[in-house]
């Protein structure tokens, strides 16, 4: 639990709850909720980047990404370019 924990009065139903303690037991609920609640947290975080992004490109001009199959050539295209830049891997 981390030092600057603080408590919050939160309802989970008890069926959750249930199935919380079956998998990590009573004493483990808090970290497992954290854990949940972070991870949540972040794919939020992420979604909403990706909607205050989108459309940002729309009026530029982005040879190679018209359509997912021409994006993906230009991916490989680059991984190429830079395995050919590389030395040897052993």
């Amino acid at each position: 639990m981390p030092t600057n924990a603080m408590r919050a009065h939160i309802l989970i139903p008890r069926e959750t709850v249930e199935a919380i303690d079956r998998i990590v037991g009573r004493r483990g609920r808090s970290r497992f909720l954290i854990d949940a609640a972070e991870e949540k947290l972040c794919r939020t975080q992420v979604v909403l980047a990706a909607e205050r992004v989108a459309g940002s490109l729309a009026d530029k001009d982005t040879p190679g990404w018209n359509t997912p199959d021409e994006a993906q050539a230009w991916v490989r295209g680059l991984r190429r370019a830079d395995d050919d830049r590389r030395p040897d891997r052993t």
